[in-house]
């Protein structure tokens, strides 16, 4: 014990003369809100907040870790959703926070590049690149507090994948910080680079379980000309599916947000939101949020394309109702409607919320057939989906039987619910993680279903990058049995 004190106090004034009082600090007030992750659903503890200033600091500060055997846990904006990013309750840990990394190092508008550091908000990096007339295509309800690291480290997804792709369809080259200090420099760009494994990869989506993010080349473009957007009601989900496709071959590349919202879903959303309103006159069973977006047009055109094209498929009868949004704010309510589901839900009683995808076009079937499952085999129970139909990602929250306690319910039917659906989904060639990554609420679960293979695999990736297991201890990777 004695050794052991001796060691963590020495460490941390090291540590201290490292990296300045702005740099670490054990206080706990000013670690309270960082041990706790943002939907408080884990709360930990941690030996020490570390935010060094530059990547120097923070190869300096892994490389004290290593000397005496201190865990590290990264931590972007803490907006995770997986608890990926909070300690456990050991206290043996530090927080490393990369927030005062914020520097957007250079934006290039004819190569549509821009290398930042790994604390840059996304907030801050769509501004930045809307001043010179450039996107950067990937957005979230969390772009006020999500950094690019945590953004890289998550592969976060959001509502533009269907037409950019996720975070790493955007990451170009990356700076990470290894697990014995050393540092990878991958931030430059060649359209052609055969010198064998694509390293940058293994760190995209490991949660900071291979390596510490610490800058990254990222991919623009060009800003948007034209928006339309259009709220559309539907019989059924099979609809939904059958109108994406109608409206992907109409629409081509300007089709960017295809997301589908049930009538409980809105109807949830209207009561929570006292000014919201429903869209349509009357009620659907299911709905379609759907934007098109051009950067060498205008939105009158844009609106008369996506208009023509809702036409022909009403024609084919592939929709009920629609409405095109009529400007700018009309646009943002749609939204609105869209982005607060999950709070309208929250408001009324525990819910299991499951971040699942399965193939696009067996996505319709996946949906009739296991919410009707669950709720009968847990009676009382309410499931919904609601998402980004266009790339195979639902949200899949089943809602607890009234009167069920906060907290107990969770722990007990909740668990059962969310291990049957992770079996179906695995069932119909699922994911049980599709953009939310597996942080600590999933690893027992991808260790349960994942496949050997691949979970082998992952295990030896790992113990070859960090042999002294430091780095995000007990996410992602599952422990062998």
């Amino acid at each position: 014990m004695t050794t052991t004190l001796s060691r963590t106090e020495t460490f941390l004034d090291l540590a201290g003369k490292l990296l300045g009082p702005k740099g670490l600090t054990t206080e706990a007030d000013a670690l309270a809100q960082w041990v706790t992750d943002w939907r408080g659903r884990y709360t930990g503890r941690a030996l020490a907040l570390a935010s060094p200033a530059s990547t120097v600091e923070v190869a300096a500060l892994v490389k004290l870790c290593v000397e005496h055997g201190i865990p590290i846990v990264p931590q972007g904006g803490n907006s995770g959703m997986a608890g990926g990013a909070t300690p456990d309750d050991s206290g043996t840990a530090i927080l490393l926070s990369l927030r005062r990394m914020n520097a957007i190092r250079s934006m290039d508008a004819s190569s549509g590049q821009c290398v930042c550091d790994a604390g840059v908000i996304l907030q801050i990096l769509h501004e930045e690149a809307d001043s010179m007339a450039l996107r950067f295509p990937l957005t979230l309800g969390g772009k006020g507090s999500a950094t690019v690291g945590g953004l890289i480290s998550t592969n976060a997804g959001g509502t533009q994948v269907l037409r950019h792709g996720t975070m790493r369809a955007q990451v170009l080259g990356i700076e990470a910080v290894l697990a014995d200090g050393s540092v990878f420099d991958g931030l430059t760009v060649l359209k052609k680079d055969n010198r064998g494994f694509d390293l940058k990869q293994l760190f995209i989506g490991s949660e900071g379980t291979l390596g510490i993010v610490t800058a990254a080349t990222l991919r623009l473009v060009p800003a948007a000309s034209a928006r339309s957007t259009a709220w559309v009601g539907l019989p059924t989900i099979t609809a939904a599916r059958n109108l994406l496709r109608f409206v992907d071959k109409a629409m081509g590349d300007a089709l960017e947000g295809f997301e589908v919202v049930p009538d409980h879903c809105l109807d949830s959303v209207l009561k929570h939101l006292p000014d919201a309103r429903a869209p349509l006159s009357d009620r659907h069973a299911w709905n379609a949020l759907v934007e098109c977006i051009s950067s060498d047009g205008d939105s009158a055109a844009l609106r008369d394309e996506l208009e023509s094209a809702l036409g022909a498929a009403m024609e084919e009868g592939l929709l009920e109702d629609a409405v095109l949004a009529s400007s700018e704010s009309q646009s943002e309510h749609f939204w609105l409607l869209r982005d607060s589901i999950s709070a309208a839900e929250r408001a009324l009683g525990p819910a299991m919320q499951h971040d699942i995808s399965v193939p696009v076009d067996a996505m319709p079937e996946f949906i009739l057939a296991a919410i009707p499952e669950i709720e009968r085999r847990f009676p009382g129970t309410t499931g919904a989906a609601f998402g980004h139909l266009g790339d195979g990602n639902v949200h899949f929250h089943i809602l607890a039987p009234p009167g069920a306690k906060p907290g107990e319910w969770e722990e007990s039917e909740g668990k059962q619910i969310s291990a049957h659906v992770y079996d179906l989904v695995t069932d119909w060639g699922g994911s049980i993680s599709a953009e939310h990554g597996i942080g600590q609420m999933k690893v027992a679960e991808l260790g349960r279903l994942g496949d050997p293979v691949a979970l082998d695999i992952m295990r030896r990736v790992k113990q070859a990058l960090d042999p002294n297991g430091l780095l995000n201890p007990g996410k992602l990777v599952p422990l062998t049995e």
